[in-house]
């Protein structure tokens, strides 16, 4: 008899560790949001046409679902080589769109060379 128990004990303490294993797998899927999450399929279609016609043209260089500010972001890059955030609602209406100065190394200050 106590060997009965001993093999249940077993397969029970198995069964817990793979629902464990499982749940927490799906935890961890569904729980990386730390890094950017690019759009995909149509809307990314969507979000980049709305963007490149509020800017009047560049090229998508960038994109992100989820972003603290809108649920679309859009980076698009001009002719000139400045960098545009457009963010775009769920409508994929334009909400705000600002500069990136992040990777810019340039002033607004045009005003000579620097020889």
């Amino acid at each position: 008899m106590k060997r009965f128990w001993t093999r249940k004990a077993a397969v029970v303490v198995g069964l817990v560790v793979a629902v464990a294993a499982i749940g927490g797998g799906v935890a961890v899927a569904a729980g990386g949001d730390d890094g950017d999450k690019p759009i995909t399929g149509a809307a990314l279609q969507k979000a980049s046409a709305a963007a490149l016609a509020h800017t009047g043209g560049g090229r998508v260089t960038g994109t992100e679902i989820g972003d603290e500010e809108s649920l679309y972001e859009v980076e698009v890059t001009l002719a000139n080589g400045n960098q545009v955030d457009v963010q775009l609602d769920g409508s994929f209406d334009v909400m705000d769109s600002r500069a990136d100065h992040e990777d810019s190394g340039a002033d607004d200050d045009s005003g000579g060379s620097d020889d």
